[in-house]
């Protein structure tokens, strides 16, 4: 069998599997594909009618003319497979590496943007022009779970990306959301989806373009209700005052982060460092509970390394 049957084999069978949970959950945007075979490192993801693919860089020692019929070949595999036009398959080439660090680089220039739904709530995605869709799929479960904990709350979002969190915040009928990050482009990406929604409310709605280390020093005490916090696993931005490592910093975040919660308030804390251990001791809240598996939808099971904690003051 060469490459080419055994990566539509693959593909087959993987998609018979995940096709039924998603319909049955209503799922419409769901990863079916993760670096399962090494002649095939890529990541594929199903938006409704269109395909995003990442193709992980590596050393693949095939000629021009030979990687090029590689990716043909693939993307004929994957049109056929999960019926889906060429037209409407989406490649990028990314790094392999665990952070969210570079997402704030425009690739491409192509603007291939549309709405999706998730839970009832739109999205705008962009499936050309950076690392990222704008949508993490990892955090589907996550975002429900914020909808249902965000009623009358005062909601804190950092590390906001496009603001999903807080779409979920706002629908879960928030007192207010405050979304904050270092990047104007996902900030009014933020507010998009807001209006997308028709709940966008500045009277309500906060949006932050700050470090969010320098941020946390300057939080009120007793601000807030429920904080969200999904930071890269290190930035060096040149926006950044100092750079940022999640290990290394976790403690001191969230320490901040717990002094400008309201008792009883919860954080859910998040990160994709693949060798990431909480330090328990060093952090002041009353109790940290790892809800990293409760919280790993049914297209990311065994396939991602990420964690997730519910943190209560």
């Amino acid at each position: 069998m060469d490459k080419f049957e055994m990566f539509e084999n693959r593909l087959t069978k993987v998609f018979k599997h995940l096709r039924k949970t998603a319909k049955r959950q209503g799922v419409t945007c769901y990863r079916v594909y993760d670096n399962d075979l090494t002649e095939f490192p890529l990541s594929i993801e199903i938006y409704e009618d269109e395909l995003y693919v990442a193709e992980f860089k590596r050393e693949h020692n095939l000629s021009e003319e030979q990687y090029e019929e590689w990716q043909q070949r693939g993307m004929e595999i994957m049109s056929k497979v999960l019926d889906i036009p060429i037209d409407n398959i989406y490649l990028r080439e990314r790094k392999r590496k665990e952070n969210r660090n570079d997402q704030y680089e425009k690739l491409s220039f192509e603007s291939h943007e549309r709405i999706v739904q998730e839970d009832g709530l739109k999205f705008k995605v962009n499936l050309t022009d950076y690392l990222d869709s704008g949508l993490f799929l990892d955090h589907r479960i996550t975002r429900h779970m914020v909808r249902e904990m965000s009623q009358d709350k005062d909601v804190l979002n950092l590390f906001c990306y496009t603001g999903s969190f807080s779409v979920y915040a706002a629908a879960g009928g928030a007192k207010s959301v405050t979304s904050v990050d270092l990047s104007k482009t996902y900030l009014s990406w933020a507010e998009e989806n807001m209006q997308l929604n028709d709940i966008y409310d500045p009277a309500k709605h906060k949006y932050v373009h700050a470090d969010v280390l320098q941020y946390l020093e300057d939080l009120k005490l007793n601000s807030f209700d429920l904080v969200v916090i999904d930071p890269p696993t290190f930035s060096n931005s040149k926006r950044m005052k100092d750079f940022m490592d999640v290990q290394r910093d976790h403690v001191s975040m969230l320490n901040n982060i717990l002094l400008a919660l309201r008792p009883g308030g919860v954080i859910i804390f998040s990160n994709n460092y693949r060798k990431f251990k909480i330090d328990e001791a060093a952090i002041n809240a009353k109790t940290i509970k790892n809800i990293t598996a409760q919280t790993m939808p049914f297209d990311f099971n065994g396939k991602l390394i990420r964690h997730c904690f519910r943190i209560e003051k």
